[in-house]
């Protein structure tokens, strides 16, 4: 290994051990524990500033109370609307940033590591939340669980920015919506002037 490859692998260091500190919470989180119950002040908090920060201030929080509600939303979900096209720039941004701390390569390996630290936890906390609310609909379980593993994947980009001293990661949309998962709801998403939450 001559001195540049040992700089670049020196430069990324720090944030593949963040990712991996980041990954060892993951199996800790209540996923899916809270849906339809009534909003805790910080779930409400995260919420707001979850819109807030993606653009939709006007946004007001709609409370889904049962699955087919929750199913409903989420597959009528327009995936070229604002608020997606708004999580895919911020998404962007955030994967250009890491890139400043750590190679393609570096940076695609930390993602997987997160994916695989997360499905196996969201997919129990599905499965129990499927026993409860009597959920048959796979493909909409996988839904759940498959923006969970996005929520966690955001979280980690942001946290990787959190590199840089100007970015402030706790303020950030996709720290707000992972927060969200923590308290063990579903951020379904938003639609017109409504955030879907289960």
């Amino acid at each position: 290994m001559d001195e540049n490859e040992l700089e670049a692998l020196e430069r990324e260091l720090p944030g593949l051990k963040a990712l991996t500190r980041f990954a060892r919470t993951l199996e800790r989180i209540p996923w899916f524990a809270n849906l339809g119950e009534p909003l805790t002040p910080g779930a409400r908090a995260a919420a707001e500033q979850y819109a807030d920060k993606l653009g939709f201030p006007d946004a007001g929080v709609a409370i889904l109370i049962d699955w087919e509600d929750a199913a409903a939303a989420a597959e009528s979900m327009d995936w070229h609307s604002p608020a997606w096209e708004a999580e895919e720039l911020l998404r962007a941004d955030l994967s250009a940033r890491a890139l400043d701390f750590m190679s393609e390569e570096a940076l695609r390996i930390g993602m997987a590591l997160i994916a695989d630290k997360v499905t196996e936890p969201a997919k129990e906390g599905m499965e129990q939340a499927a026993v409860i609310f009597d959920i048959e609909d796979e493909p909409s379980r996988n839904l759940a669980v498959g923006a969970a593993v996005q929520a966690a994947n955001g979280a980690a980009l942001a946290l990787l920015a959190s590199s840089d001293p100007e970015f402030e990661v706790e303020d950030h949309a996709f720290a707000a919506k992972f927060r969200l998962f923590e308290f063990g709801r579903w951020p379904v998403g938003i639609s017109g002037l409504s955030f879907n939450l289960f």
